[in-house]
């Protein structure tokens, strides 16, 4: 049986925004139950304290309810920041929030054109040059401060765009693999090769009610 007192994080173990909450409790060691959701079942949990139906979605001991991806990592990171996620070498963290907000509001909408060409028949090749044009932009950074996008070690912003970028990637490889931004590929390489994004992405059977959940982040 879990913790009653541990928080509850419902999760989707390929949706990019349940990935990064899950990278920065798993870097900041903040201790959950994790219920893997299958999205076509959501549990009625779930849907009773966020009904909005989409993951991640942590809820606390007392009852507050996390329903943003971006305020799990910055809940997680503030109560323990053991990599200073939360204080990159080089920026601050208002600078990295607003290049997650470029991510979230401008190159994510361009992802799902390109990703889902059936959804946007009309829309997916020039989303894909759109999304590129942020890429581009992440190359730059990467060369003016690499190996991450603020200095030499990770931080909250690399673990944040990471999980969006990985996914545009895998919609044509062989044309990510062509672009211009060896950076940003070594980069992408160095997260999905990590042993935090491997525990990250540890899969787990889906959750049923009266199960326990599991112990997150994982030994």
């Amino acid at each position: 049986m879990q913790d009653p007192r541990l928080p509850v994080l419902y999760s989707f173990r390929r949706c990019p925004y349940a990935m990064r909450a899950r990278l920065a409790l798993a870097a900041s060691g903040e201790r959950c139950e994790l219920r893997e959701v299958v999205l076509k079942n959501k549990p009625p949990e779930m849907l009773a304290a966020s009904p909005k139906g989409t993951v991640p979605v942590l809820v606390l001991a007392d009852a507050t309810v996390l329903e943003q991806s971006l305020d799990i990592m910055l809940w997680a990171l503030r109560r323990h920041d053991p990599l200073c996620w939360l204080a990159p070498v080089a920026g601050t963290l208002d600078e990295m929030l607003a290049l997650v907000a470029a991510c979230d509001n401008g190159f994510k909408p361009q992802l799902d054109r390109y990703k889902y060409p059936g959804r946007f028949p009309d829309a997916s090749a020039s989303a894909r040059e759109l999304g590129a044009q942020f890429l581009l932009q992440l190359e730059a950074r990467l060369a003016g401060s690499g190996p991450q996008l603020f200095g030499a070690r990770a931080a909250l912003a690399d673990a944040a765009v990471m999980p969006f970028v990985r996914q545009f990637a895998m919609v044509d490889a062989a044309w990510f693999e062509s672009q211009p931004w060896p950076l940003l590929r070594a980069w992408l390489a160095g997260w999905t090769a990590s042993p935090l994004f491997e525990r990250a992405m540890r899969k787990y059977a889906p959750w049923a009610a009266g199960e326990a959940g599991a112990a997150y982040p994982p030994a």
